[in-house]
């Protein structure tokens, strides 16, 4: 359980596990088992590239919080919840790539100036008309 990543490892004294009971299906059994996860990760004490850990601070602030409920059993709960805090610790690592910006096509820009065109003229059309 410590391995997410290549680059950022979650040592387990960063998580913080939280049972409660969870509405839902389950009969009679979802009022005597705890199976609602809550799992919390500290950020500040994950190891790797500081950079990493600043770009996932950057998005998720001091602390992610995960919650895991839609399955009947809490061992269940648990892997969807570490694989679910697993899974944004990746997106947030990612270096988002630059945007290229593009030139308006010649008939994007066409079709702009025609509907400009068009709107202009019903305007003018609901205007009263001057008296000369």
């Amino acid at each position: 359980m410590s391995a997410p990543t290549s680059r950022i490892k979650i040592p387990p004294s960063a998580l913080t596990w939280r049972f409660s009971r969870s509405s839902g299906p389950g009969g009679q059994h979802v009022n005597t088992s705890d199976t609602r996860v809550e799992l919390i990760c500290d950020i500040s004490q994950l190891h790797g590239e500081q950079s990493v850990i600043d770009r996932i601070a950057a998005r998720y602030g001091a602390e992610i919080r995960v919650v895991a409920s839609s399955q009947r059993s809490q061992a269940q709960n648990r892997k969807l919840a570490y694989q679910t805090l697993t899974d944004r610790i990746e997106k947030a690592a990612r270096v988002p790539r630059n945007r290229r910006p593009t030139k308006p096509t010649w008939g994007s820009t066409q079709n702009r100036l025609d509907e400009k065109r068009k709107a202009s003229i019903q305007k003018a059309q609901r205007r009263r008309p001057l008296d000369d």
